[in-house]
């Protein structure tokens, strides 16, 4: 594989490594949002609100139009909350693995 796709698919996934940001996106899943939803919803400041949303927008992962004086957002490809998703799965597992082997530990047949 070419060593370009590896760093933009690197800086794809940066973009999401932050919790705000995935707070966006999932509140962006029940569709186009105000900048000013953001803010109260995720109890965040606007300002910190418009750096996470530059930082999607640079990586195509959402765009905007503008109503008046309000800024409307939605996400570009459908496609990321199927990865959100899976990651949620992934993350569920893992937990519920930990559990298990705390579990055995715990009755003494630990590994």
């Amino acid at each position: 594989m070419d060593e370009r796709l590896f760093s933009m698919e690197a800086e794809f996934f940066k973009a999401l490594a932050h919790p705000t940001r995935v707070r966006i996106l999932k509140h962006l899943k029940e569709g186009p949002r105000c900048v000013c939803e953001f803010t109260e919803d995720l109890d965040v400041e606007q300002s910190n609100i418009s750096q996470h949303l530059a930082i999607l927008r640079k990586q195509e992962i959402v765009s905007f139009r503008k109503e008046g004086l309000k800024v409307i957002y939605r996400v570009n490809y459908p496609q990321i909350f199927e990865i959100l998703d899976m990651v949620e799965e992934i993350l569920i597992s893992q937990v519920n693995e930990t559990l298990l082997m705390l579990k055995k530990r715990q009755k003494g047949g630990g590994e």
